[in-house]
């Protein structure tokens, strides 16, 4: 075995960034509906909650830690949000140009993009995509000012909360990470060309595969 040694050109890794931002909402048959394009994302915090020690004492001694499960939620900020989140944020059309809130919130996936970085490709030496499945979002605030000499956007902050989906021969999961620096380059193509969709008019519509598709369409065939 080498010795090892540290900060190797070219291993000096760092994530940054958002972007590429995909909705997917559910439909009243619990399908994921067609992917639209989530335009002004600014940031995505990922907080997983659980996982929490419970230890068991026995023989006065500690005899063993057990964990409670784990669950994922994460904080979506946006300048601004696709018209089809509206009824994931609890509003529902009353007539033309007219909206309600306090409604029932869907279900929906989303899908977004972060950058790899090193010190040899800066920000182009990679990227890893986040998908999230069985989301719903909490009711955000928003704080309106007059304009002035230091103008500002609004920022909308969403608190996310998931439901795992099923995963075959491994516990439910409510997000997937892939590494295009560690993935097949024509699997993540093809895995890509279902999460935006292509120009084909008959399947090319962008759409949010489940794990286990994820994980047949990320396998190199032979």
């Amino acid at each position: 075995m080498a010795k090892l040694v540290w900060d190797q050109t070219g291993e000096r890794l760092y994530e940054t960034g958002v972007d590429h931002g995909v909705l997917y909402p559910i439909n009243s048959e619990g399908k994921y509906t067609p992917g639209v394009a989530w335009n002004g994302l600014t940031g995505v915090t990922e907080s997983p909650s659980g996982a929490e020690a419970t230890d068991l004492y026995a023989d006065n001694i500690k005899y063993l830690s057990m964990r409670s499960a784990e669950t994922y939620g994460c904080t979506i900020e946006a300048y601004t949000y696709p018209e089809e989140f509206e009824q994931c944020d609890g509003s529902a059309t009353l007539a033309t140009g007219v909206t309600i809130g306090q409604q029932a919130r869907k279900v929906f996936g989303f899908c977004y993009r972060t950058l790899i970085g090193n010190d040899v490709d800066g920000q182009d030496h990679g990227y890893k995509l986040h998908l999230v499945y069985g989301a719903t979002a909490s009711p955000s605030e928003r704080a309106y000012a007059t304009v002035n000499d230091s103008p500002e956007a609004i920022t909308f902050s969403w608190e996310v909360t998931t439901t795992p989906v099923n995963v075959a021969d491994l516990k439910p999961t409510a997000c997937i990470t892939i590494d295009s620096t560690k993935a097949d380059p024509d699997c993540l193509a093809a895995l890509e060309a279902v999460l935006y969709g292509t120009d084909e008019p008959t399947t090319g519509t962008p759409r949010l595969p489940l794990p286990d598709e994820v994980k047949t369409l990320m396998t190199p065939a032979g």
